[in-house]
């Protein structure tokens, strides 16, 4: 098909859980597992799109009458969402292309297929038509489809690992102003290993959910007067929290705060080279996930349980919540090393009648980049 192949990755976040919309710190690092792109330019102003993962045959839909609502639905509005923003950027500059698509980002595990599908879409294009937008600009322009055009309310957090993440490093992220530091993240180096385990389960009341917390924590945070939540200060908590007449807003707020303290002390001790001390933080993160947040669900917690009463260092779940995935922070080696960890964990889903969890080394990996 011609001119370009492009890769995008999904990601884990290690610390910083529905943070993102709330103008606060996140901590994700990109995976290996890749969403792939073959894509050229066409010159008949139609964008035709394949996925080797998706049933059906292409989809092809003219880019002038891209627009929110107007397209088919599915896999194929996270692309078409992409070329539809950046027209709108470039004024037009973006036309027809050919895209085909293969991934190995496992879908609905909470590793953000989607957010890599629409990078590894914004980098191709972006190459192609030669717009010159930076990665940050991307990032951005990706939420904003995902927003606008497929009617998703998700932060800026995965785009923006898709498209910035370096190799060996976690990405500490200020979702306000989208300043980036690198934080060298190694855990073999320790001797530890750090397991993702896809639960392949996802509970259907996710999207809808996901909307109230994210209103609720608007609403919190007009409550408090301030911009975001990101502004309300971790000491002295308890007396902002006094403010709120409504104990579910209450909780949200709780968990916001809790969770930005929990990414600098995660910086904090990766910086001076403990990556064990990591291990609590994350159990801290889950348990206010679970009881603040709400968004665990039985598989997550099931995950946590067995792994930390398994001689794990920290587990928590990540991503949005009700499924997908979970975080293992392991020995590599002995009693509570990987290989036990993973016995326990598939043993543990199948006395539960689960079927078995997916469970790999999360390796921190490269962001998105063109391979030929």
């Amino acid at each position: 098909m011609g001119e370009g192949v492009w890769a995008a990755p999904g990601r884990v976040n290690l610390i910083g859980e529905h943070t993102d919309y709330n103008d606060g710190f996140a901590m994700p690092f990109a995976l290996p597992h890749t969403v792939v792109a073959a894509a050229a330019r066409r010159d008949d102003g139609v964008l035709r799109l394949r996925s080797a993962d998706a049933p059906g045959g292409p989809v092809e839909l003219r880019v002038s009458g891209l627009a929110p609502g107007a397209g088919p639905g599915g896999w194929s509005d996270y692309p078409a969402g992409v070329v539809w923003a950046l027209r709108e950027t470039v004024r037009g500059a973006v036309g027809g292309v050919d895209i085909s698509f293969t991934s190995t980002v496992p879908m609905g595990a909470g590793l953000s297929s989607s957010a890599a599908l629409e990078v590894v879409t914004a980098l191709a294009l972006n190459d192609l038509y030669e717009l010159g937008l930076e990665r940050r600009r991307l990032a951005r322009l990706c939420q904003r489809a995902e927003n606008v055009y497929a009617g998703a309310p998700t932060g800026i957090m995965d785009q923006t690992a898709s498209a910035c993440c370096t190799a060996g490093h976690a990405l500490h992220l200020d979702t306000r102003d989208l300043s980036q530091r690198q934080i060298p993240f190694d855990p073999a180096a320790h001797g530890l290993a750090l397991l993702a385990v896809d639960t392949r389960v996802r509970h259907a009341l996710s999207d809808g959910a996901y909307g109230e917390r994210r209103a609720g924590c608007a609403a919190g945070a007009a409550a408090l007067e301030v911009e975001a939540l990101r502004d309300v200060p971790y000491e002295g908590l308890d007396e902002e929290l006094a403010r709120l007449a409504d104990e579910e807003i209450r909780r949200l707020v709780r968990h916001v705060v809790t969770e930005n303290r929990r990414v600098e002390q995660v910086v904090a001790h990766l910086r001076a080279g403990d990556v064990r001390a990591v291990g609590p933080l994350l159990s801290e993160g889950h348990a206010s996930l679970r009881d603040d947040f709400r968004v665990s669900c039985p598989e997550l917690d099931l995950v946590v349980e067995t792994a930390l009463g398994a001689g794990a260092l920290g587990a928590r779940m990540t991503g949005g919540g009700f499924g997908g995935s979970a975080v293992v922070l392991a020995e590599a080696e002995g009693p509570a090393g990987v290989e036990v960890q993973t016995a326990v964990l598939t043993e543990a889903f199948a006395a539960a009648g689960l079927a078995a969890p997916r469970i790999f080394s999360a390796q921190p990996s490269g962001g998105a980049a063109r391979l030929s």
